[in-house]
């Protein structure tokens, strides 16, 4: 949204609004913008959402398989959860075979991962970033 948009919809004046934006930036309250691209649109037509259990909870496997895990580009979220799975997953992948090697050459290739559950996202029903800020 550009500043003078924003500054109309809060009632500040422009240079207000953009002071309170850059205040809020250099304070880590906003971080970035961004254009939210379709995965269809590029060529990515599965959501697959992973929970992965591991054998091992030590310091060092959980950092090897943390660090491995986020930095591949398929990965868009990566969480540490509670339950019956120790980590979650959301991946984009173009097609069911990609799928099958990104397990069999990047996922089930770390030590220490002794479960991966596989659910499939048919549509999205809600999908925002934004965080609610609630009175």
């Amino acid at each position: 949204m550009a500043n003078q948009a924003l500054a109309e919809k809060v009632g500040l004046s422009a240079a207000a609004c953009w002071r309170r934006v850059k205040a809020l930036t250099d304070n880590r309250v906003l971080q970035g913008t961004f254009s939210q691209v379709q995965p269809e649109a590029v060529g990515y037509h599965l959501c697959v959402f992973l929970m992965v259990s591991l054998t091992r909870h030590n310091a060092q496997t959980t950092q090897a398989f943390e660090d491995a895990v986020g930095s591949y580009a398929q990965v868009l979220q990566f969480y540490a959860v509670t339950g019956d799975a120790d980590y979650m997953l959301r991946v984009l992948m173009p097609d069911m075979a990609t799928y099958d090697r990104f397990l069999t050459e990047k996922i089930f290739t770390l030590p220490s991962v002794s479960q991966v559950k596989s659910n499939f996202s048919l549509r999205a029903i809600k999908q925002t970033t934004a965080v609610p800020i609630i009175d």
